[in-house]
């Protein structure tokens, strides 16, 4: 029999990572690789996480702290950001250009946030250039404390659907068409869990596609968890014969209403509650279908998936479900949207109802109108602005030169207006208010719907309407129970009015989630300084790039986990456990 010291140590080295005092840890490990797929009948490369595609999912907590070591095994620099995780005061692990220098190939670094006072269905991707259109995209579920209710009946089942369009080309290829001046022109299809489209038409869909199968039980209540993760394209989103009972949205409990069918805009989440309470003499179809796009691609750019009951009688057949009357119709989706209102009296992750905080009542500090145009050519290359300015992120990370008082990086002059001059490409950021009360007005002079999104917040919509936005469009502004939420769409020749409040001090991104005007340049960062507590803690593990890149230390091993991890902490601990082991056995 081993020695008592040596099996306890065995023990140990089996369990988990100790628990800590506070909230708990949840660990992850990650490696970010290509692999093959053909989810459209063409093979290609995409990128997945442990091999998966969509990656895995995030299932924790309120107030948990999340620790993912990323590992990657790509041949080009990556970074992952937790779209509408809001990263309080730890912007450094927000995972954009301007917060973080990316993760070289080869190499690994460990994500450590916590999801402070958050509940909902968010969504991680990568955000350096394109990749997100070749994957990289998983689900993240942060759940209620047992301590707070929700305000419905607790589900029989949770069900996660990524919806998005798809192109057969990769993501180089994609990049290389717009730095030469080439639009990305149609998508090839729509996807749902990485897949292609049931063949609920032959002359539509090839044979051999592999498509996304639901099972399901009769009678029971499923959450459905739908998330816009393509590249352009809004999508309508609707399942036969069911009702979508609509509860939440990007961790805001909303009003709950059914709907038959919602338009689900790029970088957008929902969630529906669905009961099983048809008679299942079929199995049923799931759609995503492109809206606002040319009728001759409309019925390429439909994805299908089917709803499988456990009695089911036979096969999905007949006609999809019908989408909007009009493929062209933004008066239909701009209704739906006003429609989508805030539970004032649930509790999000805290007691108080949500309702509790009146915005309606804040006296604005900030006012920003930004307006965007369709793409455009400055010096001689395609870009797209806010405000005549397209932004060129600099070699080194806005918040490390704020850090370390790096000249020259980027100016806090971003204009609040358009200023009607000729289009420039520029690093200008907004400079925030601490604790202010900013709105915002997204004004879309462009040709397509464009969805904004910020990271560190959630925001109200309180306004949204066509034509050119004045300040008599403040008397149309819901200042009650206008839902908070992280991404918005804009209508094209419409506008779209957000209020937010700037308690979480850091550099934060407001970008278009349309990544090829993204892309292109259609993104601003907005700089929150807290004036009573200007430190800001560098993570153990920074990644130095640019002007600071020789204060970098070369990682002597690929794939390690980063010295700051809580793993790399724990394994280390049990190394030299094993280690007094060994040493106690040779004594004996």
């Amino acid at each position: 029999m081993p020695p008592p010291l040596l099996l306890l140590l065995l023990l140990l080295a089996a369990s988990p990572a100790p628990a800590r005092a506070g909230d708990p840890y949840a660990y992850y490990d990650w490696e970010v690789s290509y692999v093959s797929a053909q989810p459209l009948g063409v093979k290609q490369k995409v990128i997945g996480i442990n091999g998966q595609f969509p990656g895995p999912p995030l299932n924790v907590t309120t107030n948990w702290n999340v620790v993912v070591n990323v590992r990657n095994a790509l041949d080009e620099p990556l970074l992952l950001t937790w779209n509408g995780v809001q990263q309080r005061k730890t912007a450094w692990q927000d995972g954009v250009l301007g917060t973080n220098c990316a993760i070289p190939a080869g190499w690994n670094w460990t994500y450590t946030f916590q999801v402070k006072d958050q509940v909902g269905s968010f969504f991680y991707f990568p955000s350096t250039p394109l990749h997100r259109a070749a994957g990289g995209y998983g689900g993240i579920t942060i759940n209620n404390r047992d301590v707070i209710p929700i305000p419905f009946g607790f589900p029989d089942g949770d069900i996660t659907l990524f919806i998005g369009d798809w192109y057969n080309r990769g993501h180089k290829e994609l990049r290389g068409a717009l730095d030469g001046g080439t639009l990305l022109g149609a998508p090839d299809g729509v996807l749902i869990n990485g897949l292609g489209p049931y063949q609920y038409n032959t002359s539509l869909v090839p044979p051999g596609i592999v498509y996304e199968r639901i099972n399901v039980e009769p009678g029971k209540n499923y959450r459905f968890r739908v998330h816009n993760v393509g590249v352009s394209t809004s999508l309508n989103f609707r399942i036969q014969n069911h009702n979508l009972l609509l509860v939440e949205t990007e961790g805001s409990y909303t009003s709950q209403q059914n709907y038959t069918n919602l338009d689900i805009h790029v970088g957008q989440s929902y969630s529906f509650l669905v009961t099983m309470d048809q008679n299942a003499s079929t199995d049923y179809y799931v759609v995503a279908s492109a809206r606002f796009v040319d009728a001759a691609v409309v019925d390429k750019l439909t994805g299908v998936a089917i709803l499988h009951y456990s009695n089911s009688l036979g096969p999905a057949s007949g006609p999809l479900p019908d989408p909007p009357n009009d493929q062209y119709d933004t008066a239909f989706s701009i209704n739906q949207a006003r429609s989508i209102r805030w539970n004032v009296t649930a509790s999000g992750a805290r007691p108080n109802p949500q309702g509790s905080f009146h915005y309606g009542d804040i006296t604005v500090t900030d006012v920003y109108l930004l307006q965007s145009r369709p793409p455009e050519l400055i010096d001689g290359k395609l870009r797209s602005t806010l405000n005549e300015i397209s932004y060129i992120a600099p070699s080194t990370p806005l918040v490390l030169a704020q850090l370390f008082n790096v000249p020259g990086v980027y100016k806090l002059d971003f204009p609040n207006h358009p200023m009607n001059r000729l289009p420039k490409v520029d690093t200008s950021i907004i400079n925030g208010t601490y604790k202010g009360f900013m709105e915002i007005i997204f004004q879309n002079n462009a040709t397509t719907v464009q969805s904004y999104h910020l990271d560190g917040y959630a925001f109200f919509v309180v306004g949204m309407d066509y034509g050119i936005w004045t300040e008599n469009s403040r008397g149309t502004y819901n200042k009650w129970d206008g839902v908070a939420r992280s991404t918005i769409q804009v209508f094209p020749g419409a506008w779209t009015a957000i209020l937010v409040f700037l308690d979480n001090a850091g550099i934060w991104n407001l970008r278009v989630q349309n990544l090829d005007t993204w892309y292109l340049g259609q993104e601003v960062y907005i700089n929150v300084v807290n004036p009573e507590d200007n430190s800001s803690t560098l993570p153990d593990n920074a990644i130095f790039c640019g002007a600071l890149s020789s204060l970098q230390k070369e990682q002597s091993h690929r794939f390690v986990y980063s010295e700051a991890s809580p793993i790399a902490q724990w394994r280390n601990t049990v190394s030299l456990l094993f280690l007094l082991a060994s040493f106690t056995i040779w004594l004996q």
